[in-house]
């Protein structure tokens, strides 16, 4: 897999910040108290399921946060699949450091490797299709950019980033502007030449009507497979065509067979389930 990581500059604020939420006023008073200053230990980030790994640049730099002396071995990388037992890193030096940091690296780790994983599951479950599966604009305030690179170490890809990216007129847009033809003309008009243009439909009729006016893409919202199958039979490869609604694993397949390009799924990012990964003490 070839996955790009996000630069350190864009990954420290938010790890900084979730420290300082954890140390609130006066630190890590259960760590001050028990483990001298000077005590060394050795750890292991260890998965306690099958899974794909997934933000451990922010784990890593929890710790190193607190101390640059904690050597980091890493076993297994972003993007790659674990299973119970697997060790994905080793953390060895001051002890204080890394149990003060532990619960923040942890739930960096564990909420992106669970989008990774979500994500994994539903790009097996369509393979052999051409369709790609998207993320969306549904994800946690503040931590959009991790969890769409999430999305990426599970195999899929990104949709819009924000409402800058491109023009996706939706229902309520079609409602205001009084239909799809005075949306889509009004779009046009308004942004340069590089900037594409989405329309979400619901029905085949509203499909025919916005076909005439060329968008990019259009978004075939909550269709039936029969819908769907028709929407793709009607676009023939004039545009982008995109399912969404209620997709899980065992419905994935059979919509990426009606040939659509895209499947997006919002849960991948706002409700998918941690991987579970813990932070295990090794002997010296």
């Amino acid at each position: 897999m070839n996955l790009s990581p996000l630069p350190a500059i864009m990954l420290e604020p938010l790890v900084r910040a979730a420290l300082l939420e954890d140390l609130g006023r006066a630190g890590d008073l259960t760590t001050d108290a028990i483990v001298p200053n000077n005590h060394r230990a050795r750890t292991a980030l260890v998965a306690r399921q099958t899974g794909v790994v997934a933000g451990l640049d922010l784990a890593m730099l929890a710790f190193r946060l607190f101390n640059q002396d904690l050597e980091i071995t890493v076993e297994r990388a972003d993007g790659s699949k674990v299973a119970p037992g697997d060790i994905i890193a080793t953390v060895t030096g001051p002890a204080r450091a890394m149990l003060t940091a532990e619960r923040t690296a942890l739930n960096f780790l564990c909420h992106l490797s669970g989008i990774a994983t979500a994500t994994a599951l539903l790009v097996v479950a369509v393979h052999g299709h051409a369709a790609k599966i998207v993320c969306t604009r549904k994800t946690t305030p503040g931590l959009r950019a991790l969890e769409k690179y999430a999305v990426r170490a599970g195999g899929g890809s990104n949709h819009r980033f924000g409402l800058d990216d491109a023009i996706l007129i939706k229902d309520n847009h079609i409602a205001i502007a009084g239909g799809i033809r005075p949306a889509i003309e009004r779009a046009r008009v308004s942004v340069g030449h590089l900037v594409k243009i989405e329309v979400e439909v619901d029905t085949l009729a509203q499909l025919e009507e916005a076909l005439v006016l060329a968008p990019d893409a259009v978004l075939l919202d909550n269709m039936s497979v029969d819908e769907l199958r028709q929407a793709v039979s009607m676009v023939a490869g004039r545009c982008i065509t995109e399912a969404s609604g209620r997709i899980t694993a065992a419905t994935a397949p059979v919509i990426a067979a009606t040939r659509v390009d895209l499947i997006s799924v919002g849960w991948l990012t706002h409700s998918a389930p941690i991987l579970d990964i813990g932070l295990d003490y090794r002997a010296p």
